[in-house]
């Protein structure tokens, strides 16, 4: 079901480790071709162009792409008491985590009267993306909007892929959470049309400052398109999850975790990396019986048995931690001896779960981390969604004319070695025939 790759006497530069430790062929340049004509069409026509899409891509014909107020309030009344009793714990943990994440502003001091404030401004309105295809992610509702809220953002819109067997809308659950949340303004739009529709605006819904959530290859690749008309969190397309164990992991606790997120998509990836070939058999034996046991089968092992899942077979767990950080897994379990240890020389993951009682479905729902992270090796170099993620930062320069005087030879100087003495006459201008 899951293939095994041998890297026991390879020793290899990050690079290296990174071309044959399995990955998904998620190739977003060669999505983009089939997005952009969908972006576009939606930056002409709008609504119009967003109906046929939905039609042809959803089997929904639509009217209107907003979903009615009534329709939020009666899907909260209509919501599973312990679904909403899960909802709210999940909220309240992740606004716990938010809050405490929040940022003062800093001010220095560089001389009498001369000031840098570094201050941090909410991003003024964000258009939100909620997955609602092979499975409808409430959760990923809960994950964009609480730090989107705490960091202070005063206009929120959130999009979901219509139902046919909803009517058109979003699924009940989502939009229950919205409710829960207090989001008034949302589509019931899919796929990059969704993109194009916050970037661009369209109909009801105004232009965005910020796009933020998972998606598909071709949400993805329409984040990177309209990437600089609009903001973009990361590249989060399909979940990834990367174990390091030693002989001390339980393999039935291991299979488990590697199912959970294979259950996603056929194009998720999951890859056990391990010094210990017994825990590798004994993983493969769990994975045979636990996947018959699962909902998903087909799905499940589609993933599992695809190119971007497998068990890497490594020397000793100094090799695996150089296999996972050039990995850089959007999530990273840890189940070794010492693996606070191990976990904190991680340098490259979205997320880091450690030891056996931290499985990644905690964190897809209940941690209090976020579970908005970025996939496809991005981890080496983006940040999971966070309240910064809607934060943007701006200095704010207060200086004296006696202050600025302190400076001003400085700056003229400067100038002139850059040949532009405009810059320099923008100061001197203000000391000439003065006292």
């Amino acid at each position: 079901m899951i293939r095994r790759i041998d890297l026991r006497g390879r020793t290899a530069a990050p690079v290296e480790y990174r071309s044959v430790v399995p990955r998904s062929e998620f190739d977003v340049e060669a999505a983009i071709h089939v997005v952009r004509p969908i972006c576009d069409d939606v930056r002409d026509r709008g609504v119009e162009a967003i109906a046929e899409y939905s039609a042809k891509f959803d089997g929904v014909e639509q009217t209107d792409i907003a979903v009615p107020r009534e329709r939020l309030t009666q899907a909260l009344a209509d919501l599973d008491p312990d679904v909403r009793a899960g909802l709210e714990e999940s909220i309240r943990r992740l606004r716990l985590t938010c809050e405490a994440e929040l940022e003062k502003d800093v001010v220095t001091e560089l001389g009498t009267g001369a000031t840098v404030t570094h201050k941090l401004v909410a991003v003024n309105r964000v258009g939100l993306y909620v997955p609602g295809g092979l499975a409808p992610l409430v959760s990923s509702v809960i994950m964009n909007v609480v730090p989107a809220q705490v960091a202070g953002v005063r206009s929120i819109a959130l999009t979901s892929s219509p139902q046919k067997e909803h009517d058109g809308l979003p699924h009940p659950t989502i939009l229950a959470a919205c409710e829960l949340l207090g989001v008034e303004e949302v589509y019931a739009v899919g796929g990059a049309q969704a993109i194009a529709m916050f970037a661009h605006g369209a109909g009801p819904c105004a232009k965005v400052d910020l796009v933020t959530g998972p998606g598909n290859i071709y949400v993805v690749s329409a984040k990177r398109l309209l990437k600089g008309l609009v903001g973009i969190d990361s590249e989060a397309g399909p979940t990834e999850i990367a174990v390091l164990a030693d002989d001390t992991a339980n393999a039935a606790y291991v299979a488990a975790d590697l199912i959970s997120q294979a259950e996603h998509d056929p194009l998720a990836s999951a890859v056990l990396v391990t010094p210990d070939e017994q825990l590798a058999a004994d993983v493969e034996a769990e994975l045979d019986k636990q996947v018959s046991a699962t909902r998903h089968v087909d799905r499940i092992r589609t993933s599992l048995a695809g190119q971007q899942s497998g068990i890497v077979l490594v020397d000793d767990l100094e090799q695996g931690l150089a296999v996972v950080d050039a990995y850089a897994a959007e999530h990273l379990e840890i189940q070794t001896r010492d693996a606070s240890e191990w976990a904190a020389r991680v340098t490259n993951a979205g997320a880091i779960f450690v030891g056996s009682f931290a499985p990644v479905s905690l964190g897809d729902y209940c941690a209090g981390s976020n579970h908005v992270l970025p996939t496809a090796g991005c981890a080496c170099h983006s940040s999971g969604l966070s309240v910064r993620s809607f934060l943007k930062a701006v200095h704010i320069v207060d200086y004296t004319r006696e202050a600025l005087a302190e400076v001003a030879d400085h700056v003229v100087n400067l100038a002139e070695a850059e040949d532009l003495p405009g810059h320099g006459a923008a100061v001197r201008v203000r000391f000439e025939n003065q006292d």
